[in-house]
């Protein structure tokens, strides 16, 4: 498995319909931008069991319309540290499905461009 970095943290890329274990953590449904060869955030999110949350998750059919192909996901046990760095990539990256947490500044860099990981 592959291991991308979003803003200091290391995931491993994933595909949704693989096997997951349960255990917490966070995950970023992404999808590849071919042209510049970068990840693009659409969804990020926490759960106390990715086995539990992943494969029936709500916003997975959103995420592929807008161009989701995988999951990369970061185990971490504890659920305040969980929140935290949830809060932190959200508000640093603002994918397009997390209507939480936004700003107007977060509105003007949607505007102006995505941010990406390399892929």
């Amino acid at each position: 498995m592959d291991e991308i970095i979003w803003n200091g943290y290391g995931f491993k890329v994933c595909d949704f319909n693989g096997s997951w274990n349960e255990v917490g953590g966070i995950y970023i449904f992404t999808g590849l931008n071919y042209q510049q060869n970068l990840w693009v955030p659409l969804y990020i999110g926490q759960a106390d069991d990715f086995r539990n949350r992943i494969p029936t998750h709500e916003r997975w059919g959103q995420a592929v319309q807008r161009g989701a192909t995988h999951v990369h996901a970061m185990v971490v046990p504890q659920a305040a540290r969980r929140a935290a760095i949830e809060r932190e990539l959200i508000t640093t990256f603002q994918p397009a499905l997390n209507v939480q947490l936004r700003s107007l500044e977060a509105f003007a860099s949607i505007l102006l461009g995505p941010t990406f990981a390399r892929a």
